[in-house]
């Protein structure tokens, strides 16, 4: 007996659609490992077809108030707060996060940035009208840069694709979305919402579409001539080729790409708490986070200690099923992705100690026990890579220049954080961490309105904020004669 999966659409120019030449990709739950639906493999006429319709909407929607963008987008938000139980299903099956963990921490940000973004609309800042020539007036206008052709990971499908439309709608760019091929249909879901309150409210049907697909659709995407900016989150390899094919025809380019934040502990914190703090900041989403805590760099006079208590804490914590209130996180996303993770622990060198976990949970699905690997060397590959994974690594060091030297020493730059009672050490840790953000002792709380972006090979531009408000925003100078 076989179950009919269920089939996912694009959303292009406010209608549901296979993708033109029939072609189809199937979606596995990662809980079970076994298919439950089928999404489109969308090809360029797929994309053709995104792009006019964003095209063709975009004149009406720049020239909308920001008062009337503002009025769509808070109703958006209203619509996903009604509908957050469809959307939680949806998330959790795509990615089998525990649902309680998605209903308290996914929708209410995610509510909450769409209403941030509304409001930024309407408080675009720039310098001050003034004559900067004798007889002539300047003014700057920021405008909406046209068509964002935007590509969402996996490891948060639905908060991601927030943060990617709610700027750029609030800034009266238009959008063609394009989920991860292993999680597209929480993100067909929202389409669905977001283009009921278009047509609901009179606007165009082409404001906003979603292209399913793999790889080499992103690459359609962002290689179409119609986009003026292409926006990604992802890894450091699709950021880097994302960047190269822009540069053909000199895309604006938006890069959120990977991360191995340090985790720097001092001997005067208190171990507990601290231990606490950081296996949940390390474990949550099954580590499949780009900030995630996995990297600590513990000072050497309470390194046994803290790994003895970080390791009870991974023993403690618990993965499983969706339904599973116990559980702090669900499976990993993929079988390519389990096979990354067990490759990490499978190549550690013989120095290296698995201090808990490091094994597969179950015979089904993609669960990963919390593991804690000790006695590592800075140049060690899960030292200096991205796990992306349940998996935290602790060093040992010495002064405060060591663990400064070993927190930047990689080529990563998102996020890090210090633990320490000594405020003057904080503040100069966090003007010598090279990283995005810095975070005292705390780690992974976002806000929408502070930035989130990195450096280095973590990518640019920002997500969140003002600042990630205007990223989706060009700057025009104009100049008047005061003569007429």
């Amino acid at each position: 007996m076989t179950t009919e999966l269920r089939r996912l659409r694009n959303y292009i120019d406010g209608e549901f659609r296979d993708a033109a030449d029939g072609r189809t990709t199937e979606v596995v739950n990662p809980v079970t490992g076994e298919p439950y639906a089928t999404a489109p493999l969308s090809a360029a006429a797929d994309v053709d077809a995104a792009m006019a319709a964003a095209e063709a909407a975009f004149p009406a929607w720049r020239d909308l108030t920001p008062a009337e963008r503002q009025k769509v987008l808070l109703k958006v938000a209203d619509a996903f707060e009604e509908r957050a139980e469809e959307l939680i299903a949806a998330e959790s099956e795509n990615t089998g996060k525990p649902i309680g963990l998605t209903r308290t921490e996914e929708i209410p940000p995610m509510v909450d940035q769409i209403r941030f973004f509304a409001g930024a609309a309407r408080m675009l800042e720039g310098r001050s009208a003034g004559e900067y020539m004798e007889g002539l007036t300047s003014i700057v206008r920021r405008e909406p840069i046209g068509v964002c052709a935007q590509v969402a990971p996996w490891n948060y499908p639905m908060m991601m694709a927030v943060w990617k439309f709610a700027p750029a709608l609030a800034a009266g760019n238009t959008v063609v979305l394009k989920p991860s091929d292993t999680t597209p249909a929480s993100t067909v879901l929202m389409a669905e919402i977001i283009g009921g309150v278009l047509a609901d409210l009179g606007h165009s049907k082409g404001v906003f579409n979603v292209v399913c697909g793999d790889r080499d659709t992103g690459r359609l995407m962002v290689e179409h001539p119609v986009p003026a900016m292409a926006s990604i989150t992802g890894s450091v390899r699709a950021g880097m080729q994302v960047a190269e094919s822009a540069a053909k025809d000199l895309k604006r380019v938006h890069l959120e790409l990977g991360g191995k934040a340090p985790v720097v502990v001092f001997e005067d914190v208190d171990i507990a708490k601290a231990v606490e703090d950081i296996s949940l900041a390390g474990f949550f989403n099954a580590g499949q986070d780009c900030t995630a805590a996995t990297r600590v760099l513990v000072h050497e006079s309470i390194h046994d200690e803290f790994v003895t208590a970080l390791a009870k804490t991974a023993a403690d914590t618990k993965t499983g099923a969706p339904d599973d209130e116990d559980v702090l996180y669900g499976p990993l996303n993929s079988a390519n992705q389990l096979a990354q993770v067990s490759g990490f622990i499978d190549r550690l060198p013989a120095h290296a100690k698995v201090e808990a976990g490091g094994r597969r949970v179950g015979d089904k699905g993609y669960f990963y026990a919390p593991t804690v690997v000790s006695g590592l060397k800075q140049d060690d590959e899960i030292i200096q890579n991205e796990v992306f994974g349940p998996v935290i690594t602790v060093q040992s060091f010495t002064s405060e220049e060591q663990a400064i030297t070993y927190a930047n020493g990689i080529e990563y730059a998102l996020a890090s954080s210090v633990w320490t009672k000594n405020h003057a050490r904080a503040m100069r840790l966090s003007k010598a961490l090279d990283f995005g953000c810095v975070w005292i002792n705390t780690h992974i709380p976002l806000v929408a309105e502070m930035p989130h972006g990195g450096f280095k090979k973590s990518g640019y531009g920002k997500d969140l904020s003002s600042y990630g408000f205007e990223d989706y925003t060009r700057v025009k100078h104009v100049m008047t004669s005061l003569d007429g």
